[in-house]
């Protein structure tokens, strides 16, 4: 299953959005900031990766914060950054992560999320500075003070993974690349192609009867069979252990499947522009094989990804990313839809190194299906009960932008007997990414549609969810009805950006 969470490159619309929210500028010039109380340190160095880095303009400590220029820090830990000169915001790219800040506010947007900074970024002598630790801390990086020379030392989590890898390492043995047909010739019987009574994937066979996939794979499954090349068909006893963070599951067939496992460790070649090849079933096309390369390497909330433009698919989910030595260097388990880069994503085998690694007999002898996110039937349900399961369970959706929120939550019957369920869009989301999620926001809406059809079969749905924010003025060029008066000088938007319907067929429209 391909899911569409990354983040892409920066959108002239961003810049758009951020006119719409108030920004306090605070632009400080030489003769300011003489004047400002900010806790000058002299001859403060910056080392990023044991490397020293050559400042355009000195560091500078502001409440106990240090203030470092903005390309300086992110040039060096490999991120992209710019500063939009018609708002004074901040944008600033790693992979799945954007942060947006505004000149002279202690307030951040990390992937779509608002988050409070000790000290505020600053404009000095045209130079933009960000609050190092903030940023740097962001991007999983370690920050360390060193009195001595005075410096702040700044490790990437690449390299600190290095430096363990470095200490923990074993002699060199140098490996022979193979061919694409060797590495099919080794592996192919290896991966299985795994059908459920919801969804469908890939998976690695890692034992006897032991194989490894996606969480998701196996996300709300109650019967699952495994289906080798050999046209064997084995019916899955369960999950023997799971971590849904990492997106990884092992599960257990009932019966031994006599394939040649695949060896998942720790140590093992995956490097930026190393060749890979893909082993999967996207859209159901069995243990089909794609080469390409690793696009890139990174890291987040604990989870160490790597992107590759070997095509992939769904179905390709759970399926192997092996490097030219034969060795496993990840799980496949989502793509981005529509994209011309090829930008596909997996699991570092580590990862999974240490899920298997946890796996105990008694886990084995326990193996079960994981309990379901949603119930069988909401039939007879109070009205309050769903309205805390939407909660639950519809309250966010991450998208390539960062993460929608859905809140105030209401379901209630009409006179005409439709359950209408109701709730708002986070709105600063909304102006800022709506129109380029769009696609991701109806996805989210349908497979809403999907689930509450399934556990109301009988009744008539409508879902709204609504763009709703207060203003200090009274905006022009909506609808009637779209903008009252609230008093005090201040007026209320309010209009549908999603509405869904759906009884034997699904209506659904969007406004972005």
């Amino acid at each position: 299953m391909k899911k569409s969470w990354y983040n892409r490159l920066v959108s002239p619309m961003l810049a758009t959005a951020l006119l719409l929210a108030p920004l306090s500028v605070q632009s400080v010039s030489a003769a300011s900031a003489a004047s400002a109380k900010a806790d000058k340190s002299e001859s403060i160095q910056l080392w990023v990766d044991g490397e020293q880095v050559k400042l355009s303009a000195p560091i500078y400590k502001t409440g106990g914060a240090a203030m470092v220029p903005m390309a300086d820090l992110l040039d060096s830990l490999g991120a992209s950054s710019a500063l939009e000169k018609k708002t004074n915001a901040i944008i600033i790219r790693d992979g799945r992560l954007t942060i947006t800040m505004a000149i002279g506010q202690k307030e951040a947007i990390v992937n779509g999320k608002t988050v409070k900074m000790d000290a505020a970024a600053a404009l000095k002598n045209g130079v933009p500075f960000v609050p190092l630790r903030f940023v740097a801390e962001q991007l999983e990086a370690d920050v360390k003070w060193d009195g001595a020379i005075p410096a702040i030392r700044v490790s990437s989590w690449y390299y600190q993974e290095i430096e363990q890898d470095t200490e923990e390492e074993a002699p060199e043995v140098e490996l022979e690349k193979l061919t694409s047909t060797e590495i099919v010739d080794l592996y192919d019987e290896s991966v299985v192609f795994i059908a459920t009574n919801v969804a469908f994937g890939s998976g690695i066979v890692i034992g006897e009867n032991l194989v490894l996939t996606n969480y998701h794979v196996m996300e709300d499954a109650t019967s699952a069979t495994v289906n080798s090349i050999y046209y064997d068909e084995i019916a899955v006893e369960g999950v023997v252990a799971a971590d849904k963070e990492a997106d990884l599951a092992i599960i257990l067939t009932k019966e031994p499947l006599d394939l040649a496992p695949v060896e998942v460790g720790y140590g093992y070649q995956a490097r930026k522009g190393d060749r890979v090849y893909a082993i999967g079933s996207p859209l159901g096309l069995q243990n089909t094989v794609s080469e390409g390369l690793i696009s890139n390497l990174s890291y987040e909330n604990g989870i160490s990804y790597i992107q590759t433009n070997a095509p992939i698919d769904h179905g390709s989910s759970g399926g192997a990313l092996f490097n030219e030595y034969g060795e496993l260097v990840g799980i496949t388990y989502a793509g981005i839809d529509g994209s011309y880069a090829d930008l596909n994503f997996a699991i570092a085998a580590f990862q999974a190194a240490m899920l298997i690694d946890s796996v105990t007999e008694e886990m084995i002898e326990k193996a079960e299906f994981l309990t379901p996110s949603l119930p069988e039937t909401l039939v007879g349900a109070p009205l309050e009960d769903i309205r805390s399961l939407m909660e639950q369970e519809f309250s966010s959706v991450q998208t390539l932008e960062g993460v929608a929120e859905f809140k105030d939550w209401d379901v209630k019957r009409d006179a005409e007997g439709w359950l209408v369920l109701t709730a708002n869009i986070d709105p600063l989301y909304y102006l800022y990414y709506g129109e380029s999620t769009s696609g991701e926001l109806s996805m989210w809406a349908v497979n809403m549609a999907h689930e509450l059809h399934r556990m109301l079969p009988d009744d008539r749905i409508q879902v709204t969810i609504s763009f709703d924010r207060d203003y200090g003025f009274q905006p022009r060029g909506l609808a009637p009805g779209e903008v009252t008066s609230v008093g005090n000088g201040k007026w209320k938007v309010r209009y549908p950006v999603i509405d869904m319907q759906i009884k034997d067929q699904l209506y659904i429209e969007t406004r972005m």
